[in-house]
């Protein structure tokens, strides 16, 4: 008589690998076929908007895992929040116009320089729709839910119009201004360049100290006297026309053994250390603020170098007698423009020495310091020559160094609106503090924005020129040029001339001859995407503006945060933003950034073909993504196995539910056993956090409470035990439809909660839960926390019950270990309590053996009674014995009264009950 069949396994179609990299391109196709973006929104119309804004990611290059950390972070807070009351559109963008496209055509072979600016303009536009159609493959393939036929991308018609308008609009209010200041400049782009742009690596340059012989002392200083400079750009020494001092400092003459030297008294002992003065005499000291208008001789050419009075000149480094070249230095210029030195820069846009540094014309920048160091050295003036290595700018695009050079440019101010700037930062939610303090310290200390750069990919800043010079930005040509633009696109600057660009019948006085000339210039690509707020949220009818959160990498402090800002308190008069998240970068397993040329590098495509996108998606929300990211394929390795121990539950509960009618079998919970209605307390304290972390962004959390719900509350107990329910009892007895339901409910809100980082598997598991009607499980509610009668009472009686039952666990093993027993079944448990642990026992109406998986237990005294043989523990004193009697065949129990049934021999008698009555006699 073979009784397995009687057995209620569980039974599922559900797989139980999940083979993600074949399973997941099927659920995406279908997603696309069911248009489950659209369907989404229609589900969720009418409810309260929540405005997550894509920042753009640059359209150039496949997805790196800097890419899949942040689009998947976003992917989850937007799912999540449609499930959670919210209508949470999601429009993705990508930045279009710049220099790294223009770069990519150069090494593909283009010559920009051979073909006409028009021409060049459509390859780029060409190369960056390419870009768009490779990266959006990419995010969809990570499972990213969005609005994907119609992205918002910086080259689109109507976005170009809107960010003319927003310059219009800061003009209006005299915000943007054109003038002649030192910027960073970048020889290897040819471009004035913003701070946003501009990274720090370290740098070999000389050190040079150099002496300026006094002129005129104007009575303070004898003529045979040096005032000694110290510089690391001996390249700006032909642009010298000044010396600075400190007002408040003291300075010495020093006698040396044939020469007199001016220097700050506080670095003198260094300065004497640098130019190794064995011997020195302080004849003379004077006050930095009588040194001024003090005329020295410039070292190469006749030319006269003014003493100055500044407050940036400090003591942290060199003489205290401080260099001034105002074309080449954002202190200097200030300076300059004070005492009126004028404004001198000979370096060409290439970086490249002119005529105005004589003798040095053609030389590039960083070669022409040696030529001018040896011409220094003959004239006499090189005290000192030594190379440091310190950290410089350098261009982030290129990774070349950069210069201070003064050029012609275009500017937004910061000044006028730096208050309500600040201002607006206190009003914005930090999910990472130390961001309110970064972006807060740079808008306080920043100066004002370079808008213009020397490049033809990008949006033109829309002036005209009067034939007198006058720029011309009314609101008449503004909004003219905007709707050019809606039409015809940005090409159109390019395509006509400027009369044909401006209203018809234009007129303006500095233009007699009605003759116009129009900018050259594009905008800096921080200014384009800086103004999404405007050209994206203000005029989708599915956005709205602020969005509620921005999330970027932590590089956008300085660059999509500061620039979106900037533009939306000029024009709005508040921040685009209620609140800002950052993420940190991806490095590899040592920390350091992950690079080709290194061999560290690993990209999503990767993992995604090896492991699925599900597990790099729960890889994302098991890290601390607020700082730098360490990525390794253990990581995957090991959360596969998180992976693979949740998928393996579910499917065993799905099994059990084979003949689980919700509408017809579903126990309500008063009726429940009270360990049942303990694992719904469970349930229902798990969902009250998982909501509160998606409403914070903890996504950690998320993951260590559903893994620790899956692996400790399900796995380790309450499944664990349930299979003597489950498989044994006939098909609708109370305790098997009892813990059905608890199955059924958390299997359902598990599904729902793990839904936005699992959406794959999560819509795998839809398919086979009975009784669902959502076609998607991305049509439902995240479960609602909801009130238990007496929740608190039963939760804390069953976590003190779960203690005892690891002492009871622990003294099993031990057996184990000591052969006295093999599977925990063979087990008879005799426990020996505290009085107040034996009236615990004695409220608990449940088969306390059966909860422990052995086949007899018993409280058998006092703790104090225990036997030499019982292992004390904490919550008792526990012995194992081996049970007596037989092995029922059936549900594994040993007992004496095997066989007392006649017809059932190898039964036990409640399994003879359950056959008898359900499936007669078995042959």
């Amino acid at each position: 008589m073979d009784y397995k069949d009687t057995l209620l396994m569980p039974k599922t179609e559900f797989p139980m690998r999940g083979n993600l990299p074949k399973r997941e391109p099927e659920i995406q196709k279908r997603w696309d076929e069911m248009k489950i973006y659209q369907k989404v929104q229609e589900k969720t119309k009418g409810r309260p908007k929540f405005i997550l804004h894509d920042g753009p990611p640059y359209a150039n290059g496949s997805l790196h895992m800097g890419h899949a950390l942040n689009k998947v972070l976003k992917d989850m807070i937007v799912r999540s929040k449609s499930m959670m009351g919210y209508d949470a559109p999601y429009v993705p963008g990508w930045d279009t116009h710049g220099l790294p496209i223009e770069q990519e055509l150069t090494k593909k072979g283009v010559n920009r320089k051979e073909m006409g600016v028009l021409q060049f303009r459509k390859l780029c536009e060409q190369y960056a729709y390419e870009q768009i159609d490779i990266q959006r493959t990419g995010f969809k393939k990570l499972g990213v839910r969005g609005d994907w036929e119609h992205p918002y991308l910086t080259l689109h018609h109507e976005y170009e119009a809107q960010q003319i308008r927003v310059f219009g609009e800061m003009a209006k209010k005299g915000l943007i201004y054109k003038g002649l200041k030192p910027v960073y400049w970048s020889p290897s782009s040819e471009s004035a360049l913003a701070e946003a742009e501009i990274e720090y690596k370290d740098k070999r340059s000389p050190s040079i100290y150099v002496a300026f012989p006094v002129k005129d002392g104007k009575g303070v200083l004898d003529t045979d006297t040096e005032i000694i400079i110290w510089t690391t750009t001996p390249w700006t020494i032909p642009a010298n026309l000044g010396i600075s001092v400190h007002p408040d400092l003291m300075y010495v003459v020093v006698k040396t053994e044939n020469k007199k030297y001016v220097v700050a008294e506080p670095l003198l002992s260094s300065v004497a250390t640098q130019l190794e003065w064995e011997e020195f005499t302080v004849v003379k000291t004077v006050k930095g603020s009588d040194l001024e208008y003090i005329v020295a001789k410039h070292p190469l050419y006749d030319r006269d170098s003014v003493v100055v009075l500044g407050e940036h000149v400090t003591t942290d480094s060199g003489t205290g007698c401080v260099h001034t070249a105002p074309g080449h230095g954002e202190d200097d210029f200030y300076i300059g423009q004070k005492y009126d030195l004028g404004v001198l820069s000979p370096v060409d846009d290439k970086g490249y020495m002119t005529d105005e540094a004589p003798g040095f014309e053609g030389l590039f920048y960083d070669e022409v310091n040696k030529a001018i160091t040896k011409k220094l050295d003959e004239v006499g003036a090189l005290l000192n020559l030594s190379f440091i290595t310190h950290s410089y700018p350098h261009d982030w695009r290129t990774k070349k160094p950069v210069i201070f050079r003064a050029t012609p440019q275009w500017f937004a101010s910061i000044d006028p609106i730096r208050d309500q700037l600040l201002n607006e930062i206190q009003n914005v939610k930090w999910y990472n503090q130390w961001g309110e303090t970064r972006l807060y310290n740079m808008i306080r200390d920043r100066g004002d924005w370079c808008i213009s750069r020397q490049r033809v990919w990008g949006v033109p800043i829309p002036v005209f020129y009067a034939e007198n010079g006058d720029a011309i930005i009314t609101e008449e040509t503004i909004e003219h040029v905007a709707k050019l633009f809606e039409q015809y696109g940005s090409n159109i600057w390019f395509e006509r001339e400027a009369k044909d660009l401006l209203p018809e019948g234009f007129t303006h006085p500095g233009s007699p001859n009605g003759q116009f000339t129009k900018e050259k210039d594009i905008m800096d690509v921080w200014f384009d995407s800086g103004s999404s707020h405007h050209g994206v949220l203000r005029t989708r009818e599915d956005l709205q503006f602020p969005a509620d959160i921005y999330l970027e990498g932590s590089d956008q402090y300085r660059g999509w945060f500061n620039s979106s800002l900037i533009i939306s308190v000029a024009v709005n008069g508040v921040a685009p933003y209620k609140g800002v998240v950052s993420n940190g970068f991806t490095v590899d397993a040592e920390g350091k950034k992950m690079s080709k040329s290194v061999g560290n590098v690993i990209v999503p495509d990767q993992i995604t073909k090896q492991f699925g996108a599900d597990i790099l998606r729960l890889w994302v929300s098991s890290v601390d993504y607020t700082q730098d990211v360490r990525v390794f394929m253990d990581n995957f390795k090991q959360v596969s196995e998180v992976y693979r121990k949740i998928r393996n539950t579910i499917r065993f509960m799905l099994g059990n539910l084979n003949d689980f009618q919700p509408e017809k079998d579903r126990v309500p919970f008063e009726q429940l056993r009270e360990v049942d209605q303990y694992m719904l307390v469970k349930l229902n304290k798990l969902i009250r956090k998982v909501r509160h972390a998606y409403e914070t962004y903890n996504f950690a959390e998320i993951y260590h409470e559903v893994n620790n719900f899956f692996t400790i509350d399900l796995s380790a107990f309450y499944l664990d035990f349930a299979k003597d329910i489950l498989y044994i009892e006939s098909v609708d007895h109370p305790m098997r439809r009892s813990m059905q339901t608890v199955i059924y409910e958390s299997l359902v809100s598990l599904t729902k909660l793990l839904a936005p980082i699992l959406p794959h598997t999560a819509e795998e598991i839809w398919g086979y839960i009975p009784g669902v009607e959502e076609e998607s499980v991305q049509l439902t509610n995240m479960p609602e926390v909801v009130v238990i009668p007496e929740a608190e009472k039963i939760e804390e009686k069953w976590n003190e019950f779960l203690k005892l039952r690891d002492d009871v666990l622990k003294a099993l093993e031990e057996a184990r270990n000591e052969k006295v027993i093999g599977k925990s079944l063979m087990a008879k448990v005799s426990l020996y309590v505290s009085d107040e642990m034996k009236q615990l026992l004695d409220s608990i109406e449940e088969n306390i053996g059966q909860i422990f998986i052995v086949s007899d237990c018993e409280v058998a005294g006092r703790y104090d009674e225990a036997p030499e043989g019982a292992l004390k523990l904490e919550k008792a004193a526990v012995l194992v014995t081996k049970a007596e009697g037989k092995t029922c065949e059936r549900c594994w129990v040993v007992t004496p009264d095997v066989g007392k049934d006649e017809d059932h021999p190898t039964l036990c008698p409640r399994c003879a009950t359950i056959v008898t009555a359900h499936y007669g006699h078995l042959e």
